[in-house]
């Protein structure tokens, strides 16, 4: 094979690799630019109750509650883990 023909086949490849790549970043600023897309606003978090006292209740009786919880700040509220609920005793 000769050398001319060897650079050809280089001449080939080559624009293929630069447009995979040009592909790859723009998915990538277009995944990038739709996950923030919400303002970029700050959110706050606000409940309706602070604090909820039963009083003295008898072991192996159920209570149930209901907390409101919105959305005070004018970004998008996310959650990075479930959220939960203290139970204290005695307070």
């Amino acid at each position: 094979m000769s050398k001319k023909h060897k650079r050809q086949k280089q001449k080939q490849k080559f624009p293929w690799l630069f447009l995979a790549l040009g592909g790859v970043f723009i998915a990538l600023a277009v995944f990038l630019f739709a996950r923030d897309g919400d303002g970029g606003g700050t959110p706050s978090i606000a409940v309706d109750q602070q604090q909820i006292d039963y009083g003295d209740v008898k072991f192996g009786v159920e209570k149930t509650f209901a907390i409101k919880v919105t959305n005070t700040g004018d970004g998008t509220l996310r959650f990075k883990e479930d959220p939960y609920v203290e139970v204290v005793e005695g307070c």
